[in-house]
């Protein structure tokens, strides 16, 4: 995905510059005056709609030839050469015949200005019409393509050597067949500015080669018509249009379709701007390559009107078709090439890759070719919160800015269903941020997973561009005379220069795709990484986190642990230490976090735990020693807990609770408040002091402690779901087993939870 450009446009209060991209041209309602259209019903072939100018041309007045039978205007002969025309599929090659006068039925002739000319004839379909279109042969006489004179261009075309050569010949050998003045090969950009890459034209003439016009010179929808019929000529700038009747077409309640016809009238505005050049006619050939527009063979005449005959034009557009091949192949060729060598170094890059023990963001800002890969001059990843660089860059904030909004663009971008995002590229980073200073303008970025982007960044490229007249006067406003305003095409050609200072060379299809390659391999690796860590994790916590427990002498004890998916590891543990006499300590936590580094935390935290309880510190000293060792020993990691301490003798608990869920006392016992039942802050903060809870259990008792993945639900009171586990649970098992009474426990607050879930019960 590569981003808009900012386009030129001048700054007019009013005026509506989307109004030439939105004139309706493939709909004009009307004819050039060089020739003759009559649209059929193609199954009793009677006229349906025709140009005004029938009475002229074939000396039959419209309103009579609306409703005629095509035979009475043309002839028997060509109207049978049409039907077998249609029915062989064969609408994409004209006929030439010379058309007769017709017979009346008084015994008189029709005569228009075409009868006893030799006459171009071309059909074609639209609206579920056939038209037809009738012209007087043009000049030359006739250059169709004979075999080897067609075998011969063919070969003077695919004997280019490159592309500069290969489009200055088909300029040559169009303007040999048209005759016109000037012929000029005419290449878009990215952008959709064009601009002049070959020129054949008389020595009179001021040279157009290199010169660029601005995108909206050439509006979409005319670039859409353009691979719809590669030809179009005007004959003469200063034609009168003839409009076709009716306008509207009986059937389809709206004008005839002319985007394939040749005869189609062209925008006013367009014939304004030919005759600002000093054009008098004009015709183009379309470069096109996959349906998409690549240039035009651009055809100007200064000399008065001028129309090449429908062979010529159809020879001309074959050449066309050819070159469009030529150019297609040796991009494609330049293409190879480049992808072959970027491929080679992509290899390299991802071996080294596997080898490397590093994280993947280290491995790929440090290696020796990251920027080599796609010819950048700086590179920065961030990962798991972490900014690292290498080569000229931004600043870390301006970094992270542009990640934020290219990113956000990726998102945008995805299709429907796709897993991944497809890389993201600007050559125009003022257009995101102001402040990105001198050392990068443009930016290729990948995503291959949340939180994680890897962004190659290239320098401005300073560079003179030379206008045919200043782009942001492409169209002007034009005050009429009932105080309206119109835009209007800009008068002025003379070569106007910029220097362009703020944009890098642009990303080619070539980079995008390598970068694309690149983050599907790291996509892979990271999955490999990923499930490699969860095994080992899984294994970690499973060792210290057993679903079932033992049984201990004089006291029953259940546990029931629940990840939250099958590769999202929490930091959920519990544990039961065994300690001197009668005592005996039951502990849950959580450690923030999940994945592989919080499941690393809560083992050292479990174990440095258990070694402070059996060297027989109290379990609230304990607390406030751990909170300490946190707080000195991990980066910004915090973790909550509870404990109880309980006497199986005298039945005296001791309970504290770093911030955590608060247990529930099952049995005939007063219930501690909330408040009561928190000892201290969340360890790891380095701060507070434990003040523990005693409370002696009566007989028979029974506690349940759990993780927030028991009461937390998204949307949901989390203090409403823990008085709902109290309320239900403060009855105790009520004589079931205390893995029933679990079940049952999992089973108040419904819903999914994003956590892992522990419970752990103990009944006396």
């Amino acid at each position: 995905m590569t981003l808009p450009p900012s386009p030129h446009a001048p700054a007019h209060p009013g005026v509506d510059l989307s109004s030439c991209e939105n004139e309706p041209i493939h709909i004009p309602g009307a004819v050039q005056p060089h020739g003759v259209l009559l649209a059929l019903d193609p199954v009793d072939m009677r006229v349906v709609m025709a140009s005004q100018n029938t009475d002229d041309m074939l000396g039959m007045p419209v309103d009579r030839a609306i409703g005629a039978d095509v035979v009475d205007l043309i002839g028997t002969g060509l109207a049978d050469q049409i039907r077998h025309h249609v029915a062989q599929g064969l609408l994409a090659e004209s006929l030439v015949v010379v058309l007769g006068p017709m017979p009346r039925s008084d015994g008189t002739e029709l005569r228009g200005r075409l009868t006893g000319c030799e006459v171009d004839v071309s059909v074609h379909e639209a609206d579920g019409l056939l038209v037809v279109e009738l012209e007087e042969f043009g000049r030359p006489r006739s250059v169709l393509l004979s075999y080897q004179s067609a075998r011969g261009a063919m070969d003077r075309l695919s004997s280019a050597p490159d592309i500069e050569e290969l489009a200055r010949r088909l300029a040559v050998e169009v303007r040999d067949l048209t005759l016109f003045d000037r012929v000029m090969v005419y290449r878009f950009d990215a952008e959709w500015n064009g601009e002049v890459v070959a020129e054949t034209a008389r020595e009179d003439l001021e040279p157009f080669l290199g010169l660029r016009y601005p995108a909206s010179d050439i509006p979409a929808q005319a670039r859409r018509l353009y691979t719809v019929n590669w030809t179009r000529l005007i004959a003469d700038v200063d034609y009168e249009p003839v409009p076709v009747d009716p306008l509207v077409g009986p059937r389809t309640g709206r004008p005839l379709d002319m985007s394939r016809s040749s005869l189609r009238s062209v925008s006013p505005v367009h014939l304004e701007y030919l005759r600002n050049m000093g054009v008098t006619a004009s015709m183009s050939v379309s470069l096109v390559h996959n349906d998409r527009l690549w240039g035009l063979v651009a055809c100007h005449h200064y000399s008065g009107p001028h129309r090449p005959s429908q062979d010529a034009r159809a020879a001309a557009e074959f050449l066309g078709q050819v070159a469009s091949g030529e150019f297609a192949e040796r991009e494609s060729a330049a293409s190879r090439i480049d992808m072959l060598e970027a491929s080679s170094v992509l290899s390299r890059i991802t071996s080294r890759l596997a080898r490397d023990p590093r994280s993947l963001s280290a491995a790929m800002v440090e290696d020796p070719e990251i920027l080599a890969l796609v010819g950048a001059s700086g590179v920065a990843c961030l990962s798991e919160g972490a900014l690292r660089t290498a080569g000229e860059v931004p600043d870390d904030e301006v970094l992270l800015d542009l990640g934020e909004q290219l990113c956000a663009l990726a998102e945008a971008g995805r299709q429907d269903g796709a897993e991944q995002f497809a890389p993201v590229a600007t050559d125009n980073l003022v257009s995101l941020v102001d402040t990105v200073g001198d050392v990068a303008a443009g930016a290729l970025l990948i995503n291959p997973g949340p939180g994680w982007w890897l962004m190659w960044l290239r320098p401005p490229y300073v560079r003179e561009v030379t206008w045919a007249g200043n782009p942001a006067l492409s169209k002007t406003p034009t005050q009429a005379e009932d105080g309206s305003v119109r835009l209007s095409p800009r008068k002025s050609f003379e070569q106007w220069s910029e220097l362009v200072r703020d944009r890098s060379e642009p990303w080619s299809s070539t980079a995008m795709d390598i970068a694309e390659s690149l983050q599907t391999h790291l996509v892979s690796v990271m999955l490999k990484r990923s499930r490699e860590q969860v095994m080992v994790a899984q294994s970690l916590q499973q060792s210290v986190v057993a679903e079932w427990s033992s049984q201990l002498r004089g006291l029953d004890v259940a546990v029931r642990y629940t990840p939250a998916t099958s590769y999202q590891l929490g930091g959920d543990w519990w544990d039961l230490v065994d300690l001197d006499g009668d005592r005996v300590a039951l502990v849950i936590g959580d450690v923030a976090g999940h994945g592989v580094s919080a499941v690393a935390a809560m083992t050292q935290v479990r174990a440095a735990l258990r070694a402070y309880l059996f060297a027989g510190i109290d379990v609230a000293e304990a607390f406030d020693h751990l909170d300490r060792l946190m707080a000195r020993t991990f980066d910004a990691r915090v973790a909550s807990a509870c404990a109880v301490v309980l006497d199986r003798g005298t039945r005296m608990a001791r309970i504290v609770n770093a911030g955590h869920p608060p247990p529930v006392i099952c049995g005939q016992i007063e219930l501690p408040s909330l408040k009561q039942l928190i000892s201290r802050p969340v360890l790891g903060l380095g701060m507070g002091t434990t003040t523990p809870l005693d409370v002696r259990l009566p007989e028979g008792a029974s506690m349940v402690l759990y993780t927030d993945g028991l009461v937390e639900r998204r949307g949901e009171d989390l203090l409403r779901n823990i008085e709902r586990l109290r309320a239900t649970a403060c009855a105790g098992p009520g004589g079931r087993d205390l893995e029933s009474w679990l079940e049952t426990l999992v089973e108040v607050n419904p819903g999914e939870t994003d956590d892992d879930t522990t419970v752990v019960a103990f009944a006396l």
